[in-house]
């Protein structure tokens, strides 16, 4: 799952006019954490153009290795994007026409795209208040003959409720699939996203947690069959070399951007920390203001990937940091439903009441590992003088 971002670039603060003027912050700003480890990328990259193994390959096949382990899955298979993950996964397990796929209204386009790209029918429920994440009374409620699958999204970096989905999918005979997107490193009860489901795909787009030079996406799960799959599917459907079993997909990671995300696998836990750390400044500034906060919940692991502020006055909010030269983003102010691109499923304004007045709510706070505490404090100042 992607995500569109608006990032205004920042700035050194100046004094060459006598007088001090505040640095612009930005939503995002990547090159910091690129500055950190640039030397074992350059280091990297040359290996592999020395080598010339640009497709597939050792460097692909270290970094599945590290990420599964990492993740606490048996296998993980690298793809072109964190869509063609979605896409594979649920073909892998043989969901497409006249089947059903469970998921929310509140996430990037991908998710729900990935299901129609199969064929099946995207059904789409509503989140909790406190989490924006998928509530699973409702998803079990909403469980047909036809369903097969479930996509919780880990949005913003929590995990969601996993168990009573998990315990629901083993009664009704479904599959779990985890849209761990933005959650790279995010735990639930010590285990971290990409084990928790079935299977679990990830984004490797440039802003993620975990993200490339490009884009870039995995698989992640300890179904041996699942990983044969879509092996397969993603390079020709070649289960044997040559040999084109069915119609596949041209949806390999790049042994370059493989490699990349081997090195920068290495420093993920310590960037989320950062995040983490940033986070709980906001919280502390932000405490008893009218704002809504992003809630951790109990034995979860929030890392951050967006610090999403529920606001009474959201154009407020926006032209304040404006004027202020400081960076937001809006995560996501139309939900798949009221997308044309989904209009054919249905629903109209109020089908989901709660994931509707959050997404008109939110705006997205700057947020990067290397985001001082200095400029959190400024954008706190900033949201504290708008009426």
């Amino acid at each position: 799952m992607k995500h569109v971002i608006l990032i205004l670039i920042g700035f050194e603060s100046s004094t060459e006019t006598g007088r001090t003027t505040l640095s612009k912050i930005p939503f995002i700003d990547l090159r910091p954490g690129t500055a950190k480890i640039r030397k074992e990328i350059d280091t990297t990259i040359a290996r592999i153009v020395d080598n010339t193994a640009f497709v597939l390959g050792p460097e692909l096949e270290g970094f599945e290795e590290d990420f599964a382990s990492y993740c606490g899955a048996r296998y993980c298979v690298g793809t072109s994007s964190g869509t063609s993950a979605l896409h594979l996964s649920l073909l892998g397990y043989g969901i497409g026409p006249g089947d059903e796929v469970i998921t929310v209204p509140n996430t990037f386009i991908a998710t729900v795209e990935a299901i129609a790209m199969t064929g099946a029918t995207p059904v789409l429920v509503d989140v909790r208040e406190d989490t924006s994440l998928i509530d699973p009374e409702l998803a079990a409620s909403a469980v047909t003959p036809k369903t097969k699958a479930i996509i919780p999204v880990h949005l913003f970096g929590q995990c969601c409720d996993m168990d009573p989905l998990m315990e629901l999918a083993g009664d009704k005979g479904l599959v779990v699939i985890e849209d761990a997107c933005q959650a790279h490193g995010a735990s639930y009860k010590g285990r971290r996203a990409g084990s928790l489901g079935h299977a679990a795909t990830f984004s490797f787009y440039p802003s993620k947690n975990l993200g490339a030079f490009g884009e870039g996406g995995a698989i992640t799960t300890s179904d041996e069959e699942l990983m044969k799959r879509v092996k397969g599917l993603r390079h020709h459907a070649q289960y044997e070399k040559n040999i084109h079993a069915e119609i596949g997909y041209n949806y390999r990671l790049e042994a370059l951007q493989a490699a990349i995300l081997r090195v920068k696998l290495r420093h993920l836990d310590e960037s989320n920390d950062m995040r983490r750390a940033a986070a709980g400044r906001y919280l502390d500034n932000l405490d008893e203001t009218a704002y809504r906060l992003p809630i951790e919940r109990e034995e979860r692991r929030h890392v951050y990937h967006l610090f999403t502020l529920g606001c009474p006055d959201k154009i407020a909010v926006e032209k304040a940091l404006t004027d202020a030269e400081i960076g937001w983003g809006e995560h996501y102010p139309i939900p798949v439903h009221l997308q044309p691109a989904f209009a054919s499923l249905g629903y109209g304004r109020g089908s989901f009441p709660v994931a509707e007045k959050q997404m008109g709510e939110i705006v997205s706070l700057p947020m990067y590992p290397e985001l001082s505490m200095e400029d959190v404090d400024r954008v706190c100042e900033v949201l504290k003088s708008v009426p």
